[in-house]
């Protein structure tokens, strides 16, 4: 049978069951907070490494424009950073050449152009190319970040510079015709979590 109250007794919560609740409440808003907390580290962790895949991709595709159909171009100069003879020079961490630049990266079509690592930096450095001697001072190379938190660059070329030396990768170009292949490697900070598969591109497509 129901339990029966006793006449003018009222209907409540004693204070027990409100601790209870109290509790429970408590411990439901500290679950709450923290799986959104969570939630909030790992949409923004996830945001960062969207950013820094959109990064590597999109200076693979500036450096891969930059270095396709180099062979095409007219070598020599006598502008700054001119290189003579060949379109391509370089070594294991330096590259040099003439080429067009992408737009964006200045008004200025055909330019010598650099890429190098610079401290913990990968950078793109140009000047426009001239056809004229110039007698006054260089002017100053203009300067594009290409990607940051480097710990190396490693650059290789596979061709033969000279008839009479095998066709091989090679870690120094300085032939007169360029590379059939240019392949460059990067290598992060310790602890950086991106990765970039090597790029190899054909300068003479």
């Amino acid at each position: 049978m129901p339990s029966q109250r006793a006449p003018g007794s009222e209907c409540g919560f004693t204070l027990l069951e409100m601790l209870v609740v109290v509790v429970v409440l408590g411990f439901l808003v500290v679950g709450l907070t923290q799986a959104v907390r969570a939630g909030l580290a790992i949409w923004n962790a996830q945001q960062r490494r969207v950013g820094e895949t959109a990064e590597l991709d999109a200076s693979a595709r500036v450096l891969r424009s930059l270095l396709t159909g180099v062979a095409a171009a007219t070598p020599g100069g006598f502008g700054p950073g001119a290189i003579a003879g060949g379109q391509i020079k370089g070594d294991a961490s330096h590259l040099s050449f003439v080429g067009d630049l992408p737009t964006g990266l200045g008004t200025t079509r055909r330019a010598d152009m650099s890429i190098e690592l610079d401290g913990p930096r990968l950078v793109l450095r140009w000047t426009p190319h001239r056809h004229e001697i110039l007698f006054g001072p260089a002017p100053r190379p203009t300067e594009t970040e290409l990607i940051y938190g480097l710990a190396g660059l490693q650059i290789a070329y596979w061709g033969s510079p000279a008839p009479d030396q095998p066709v091989q990768w090679r870690q120094q170009w300085d032939g007169a015709a360029a590379p059939q292949l240019i392949r460059i490697h990067l290598v992060f900070a310790k602890g950086d979590r991106r990765h970039w598969p090597d790029l190899i591109v054909a300068p003479e497509l």
